[in-house]
């Protein structure tokens, strides 16, 4: 069955983990005087648009570069989280080349294609979840010797890459199945699959990385994990399916913006965490913590995702700047813009199909502050993250407590990355 086509209904939300109690409230922030918006800039080409604008607001100066978050000098201080895993993320990355062949050459072909040397991508999802693994090694709830984590063939250290695998190959589909949802050309600064070898055979290797995830799913027998990242892909077809059916009051709605993101970004991470809390046989409190700090770090990570689509460029982001606004995707930029400039809104429920009205949009968001305040609140549920982490039981092992630094370090390297 296709990943995405025949859905004909948007899933229903039935899960109070996925609840989303935003205020709109949440998400306003006041201009203290330190945010003048006085310095004139001059007129700069913006992200390959084919027009010049004059930005004229210090909050766009250089953001093609790298976005700087005011986050404190110590972070230089502290581990690389990619080094603290990287033998681990080598073995990992051999596993899925081996886990995703086919008996069909072209199949073969395809369902490797974002797996091979050189384009796996930066393996954020993995090295989160292989130092959570890490961090949560902490005294376990098991209540009797018969439990999961006894009996199974596989060590706890070995089932929970699986995770990490599987986490993968679904993050690996859902690209797939995007690109051509979008008419990508391009992912990971090379020609997307979709480009290459057709949509058919794309949309095919997305359903093939599924099949696999689900069997490697399947071997782990944890029937709560199992149900975890079920709901994963129920999420991720309930998200596009939210984007792709919107209304216009909801294309509009911080609200449904947010809980569409959890959808397509937040939910895979946030329960690949769970997971690995569970298959190590935590209690409730901690597996929540794991839970929440990957929910918010999938969070922070998509708005800077949107503040980047603006602001960063092709060469740098692997694929097509302002890919958003030109399919019609109304992302957190512009929805904190259309606060400051109520004409905005008339702009984009007129459906951004027309270039020019892409081109006032763009206008618009130069003359506010919604690149800052998608910023801030990027900012905003990155210190949940940590603060998830800190709230960890305590533990003096000194594997444990770097790889909690390294957790917390991720959540920096998520507000200022420039790709």
């Amino acid at each position: 069955m296709l990943f995405y086509r025949g859905v004909s209904r948007v899933l229903r939300i039935s899960s109070n983990r996925c609840k989303w109690g935003f205020s709109l409230q949440a998400y306003h922030y006041s201009v203290s005087s330190t945010d003048s918006l006085s310095s004139m800039i001059p007129a700069s080409k913006v992200c390959g648009s084919s027009q010049n604008y004059s930005w004229g607001y210090r909050q766009f100066y250089d953001y093609g570069r790298e976005i700087h978050y005011t986050a404190t000098s110590t972070i230089e201080d502290q581990l690389d989280p990619f080094s603290l895993v990287a033998d681990e993320l080598s073995i990992l990355a051999n596993r899925l080349r081996s886990m995703v062949v086919a008996e069909v050459p072209k199949l073969a072909c395809a369902a490797e294609y974002f797996f091979k040397l050189g384009v796996e991508g930066k393996r954020f999802r993995p090295t989160v979840l292989l130092l959570m693994a890490t961090a949560l090694h902490v005294p376990a709830s098991i209540s009797s010797p018969g439990d999961v984590v006894d009996t199974l063939g596989m060590d706890l250290r070995t089932r929970q890459q699986c995770i990490a695998e599987i986490t993968e190959m679904i993050h690996v589909a859902s690209l797939l199945h995007d690109d051509v949802l979008d008419d990508a050309e391009t992912r990971r600064g090379i020609g997307s699959l979709n480009f290459v070898m057709g949509n058919k055979l794309a949309v095919l290797a997305g359903d093939f990385l599924l099949s696999r995830a689900c069997v490697a799913l399947a071997s782990l027998k944890n029937t709560e994990v199992v149900s975890l990242l079920a709901k994963v892909v129920e999420h991720l077809v309930t998200g596009e399916t939210m984007q792709m059916t919107a209304t216009s009051e909801q294309r509009c709605s911080m609200e449904y913006y947010i809980q569409k993101t959890y959808y397509k970004t937040g939910s895979l991470i946030s329960n690949s965490c769970k997971a690995i809390a569970l298959l190590g046989g935590q209690t409730t409190e901690v597996a929540t913590l794991a839970y929440d700090y990957g929910k918010n770090l999938g969070l922070a990570y998509q708005l800077i995702d949107d503040v980047l689509d603006f602001t960063g460029t092709a060469a740098t982001l692997g694929k097509g700047s302002l890919s958003d606004i030109r399919h019609g995707i109304v992302t957190a930029p512009i929805l904190f813009a259309m606060e400051e400039i109520p004409q905005l809104r008339e702009v984009v429920e007129r459906g951004l199909n027309d270039p020019d009205d892409v081109d006032l949009a763009l206008e618009y968001l130069g003359r506010t502050r919604g690149i800052q305040r998608t910023k801030d609140l990027a900012a905003k549920h990155a210190t949940l993250a940590s603060e998830a982490i800190d709230s960890l039981p305590q533990n003096d092992d000194d594997d444990v407590r770097k790889s909690r630094r390294a957790l917390v370090d991720l959540t920096h390297r998520v507000l200022t990355r420039s790709k």
